[in-house]
C-alpha cells in the first residue's frame, strides 16, 4: 500500500510537471491532479497490461517505441474519464507519457528497491 501511495505521487508530479512543459495537459485543481494520478496508477494496473499484450506485435516492430502511444492512450483515456484534467490530442499525450515516464524513472533511481536488500 506505501509503495502505491507513493507511486501515486511520484505520478502526480510527473503529471504536475507535464502540464507545466506540454502544451495541451492541464487540470483545474491540486484534487484533480491527485485524483489523476490515482486514476492512472488502476488504470496502468488493469487496461495496459492488456493493451501492452494486444500490441507487441507492433511493439516489437516498432522497436518498443509504440509503448509511448500505449502510454498516452493511458494518460488520455484518465483524461476522458475524469473532468478536471485535460490532455489535447495524441502529441500532448505522448509528450505527457514522455515527462511522467522520465519523472518516475528519476525518482525510482533515487529510491531503493526493499525487495532487492531483503534477498541479499
Amino acid at each position: 500500500m506505501v509503495r502505491f501511495v507513493l507511486q501515486a505521487v511520484v505520478t502526480a508530479l510527473g503529471l504536475w510537471l507535464s502540464a507545466y512543459l506540454v502544451p495541451g495537459v492541464g487540470f483545474l485543481s491540486t484534487g484533480s491532479l491527485v485524483a489523476a494520478a490515482v486514476l492512472l496508477g488502476l488504470v496502468n494496473a488493469v487496461v495496459r497490461p492488456i493493451l501492452v499484450f494486444i500490441t507487441f506485435p507492433l511493439t516489437v516492430i516498432t522497436l518498443g517505441l509504440f509503448l509511448l502511444v500505449v502510454n498516452a492512450a493511458m494518460i488520455g483515456l484518465v483524461a476522458s474519464l475524469l473532468g478536471g484534467f485535460v490532455v489535447d490530442g495524441l502529441w500532448a499525450g505522448v509528450g505527457a507519457a514522455i515527462v511522467t515516464g522520465l519523472c518516475s524513472w528519476v525518482v525510482g533511481g533515487l529510491i531503493p528497491d526493499r525487495r532487492i536488500e531483503r534477498d541479499s
